[in-house]
């Protein structure tokens, strides 16, 4: 850590089975029990169709392309992502669910390539394929050295956050947690004697009131805390009065930054009380390239976001975000009008949280505090 800042490196949803595992050095059965495609190997077909072709057996490191570079030049203090996918070889289909996630274990490497040091797991991919899935994912993660929140055997652990030490003392505590607004099955919740996530049915004040107690019991002086959360929608950007209510409150309960996540675009960026909050911070790797529909949220643009705390007290100050392109299931920087475009849209969408965002020079977009009036 340099200085007197904490920076933080946080991504939305990284989606790493299905067809990003078929074009990995070890795919996995590519059997999907979808509606309509039922071989994952379909998917890298029309990213292909799209836009050229896309090596088998690729390097570990190749879904996140340019990101690597990004991340090794701005060198941050943490980095916490969302992986939404199983880690496993089960074939305990979740019943219910019109899409299913698994990358084999043998492509973890991909994932330790972004070199994570927190893996937010309350999503509604993660038991994709039942409890023995998320056993093996569980396992599979911890072999690799690689920390988690928000999913494990017993409800304890499902909520047991990701404590990360700090450089120069104290701690960055990550809690995960999903809600049944984002797709997740209700019967996905751990409980005392079931594994499972951290689930919560409704972004309530009796649910924010429970996990401000949780941070304030874990919090010691020193400590940074951000809290993850896997909620919404899929589409659109407004962000319902519950959710704007719940993250309020977890910043008036202790929390510095809320990591939302579950859309597949960016969502608009507020700073509250001195803390930011992403309310969605969209896909960073899937393979939904080539896929239509919803054409009109460029959902092939993607951020890295970085965000700057002051070590001591925990304030916002400043965040810079990176945008990228999916291309070839490959991140790519993205182009100087796709940059202005999703700085267009975002700047515009986050002006009624108070929000200013500028575009760089060199096409990022930066945040510095709101000045006093």
């Amino acid at each position: 850590m340099g200085g007197e800042l904490v920076t933080l490196f946080l991504a939305g949803d990284v989606m790493l089975g299905r067809g990003v595992d078929q074009i990995l050095p070890h795919p996995g059965d590519p059997t999907l029990p979808e509606a309509y495609v039922t071989d994952a190997r379909t998917y890298v077909e029309l990213a292909e169709t799209a836009n050229g072709t896309i090596p088998r057996h690729a390097p570990f490191s190749w879904p996140w392309g340019e990101a690597l570079h990004i991340l090794g030049a701005a060198a941050p203090d943490a980095r916490i992502l969302n992986l939404e996918t199983s880690v496993t070889e089960s074939d305990d289909i979740a019943p219910g669910k019109a899409v299913h996630y698994r990358m084999h274990p043998a492509n973890i490497r991909c994932l330790a390539a972004a070199r994570p040091d927190a893996c937010v797991l309350a999503n509604n991919h993660v038991l994709d394929y039942g409890r023995r899935g998320l056993a093996e994912t569980l396992d599979a993660l911890a072999a690799a050295g690689l920390r988690t929140a928000g999913a494990g055997r017993d409800l304890d652990q499902a909520r047991q956050p990701a404590v990360l030490p700090l450089s120069g003392g104290g701690r960055l505590l990550v809690f995960s947690l999903g809600m049944a607004s984002s797709g997740i099955p209700h019967s996905w919740a751990a409980t005392t004697d079931r594994s499972g996530i951290d689930f919560f049915a409704e972004a309530s004040d009796v649910a924010a009131a429970e996990v401000a107690g949780r941070i304030g019991r874990a919090k010691r002086p020193g400590d940074l805390v951000v809290v993850s959360i896997h909620w919404g929608s899929n589409w659109g950007y407004a962000v319902p009065r519950d959710q704007i209510r719940f993250a309020h409150a977890l910043v008036d309960g202790g929390a510095d930054v809320i990591h939302g996540h579950s859309s597949h675009h960016p969502r608009p960026f507020e700073v509250y009380r001195g803390r930011p909050i992403f309310y969605g911070c969209g896909d960073l790797i899937d393979d939904y390239e080539g896929i239509g529909g919803n054409e009109q949220y460029r959902d092939d643009l993607r951020l890295l976001y970085f965000v700057a705390l002051e070590r001591d007290t925990g304030q916002f100050h400043h965040a810079r975000f990176f945008p990228l392109q999916a291309h070839r299931m490959r991140l790519r920087r993205a182009s100087r009008e796709d940059s202005e475009w999703l700085h267009e849209v975002l700047a515009r969408t986050s002006r009624a949280f108070g929000t200013r965002l500028a575009l760089a020079p060199d096409g990022t977009f930066t945040v510095r505090p709101p000045q006093p009036v």
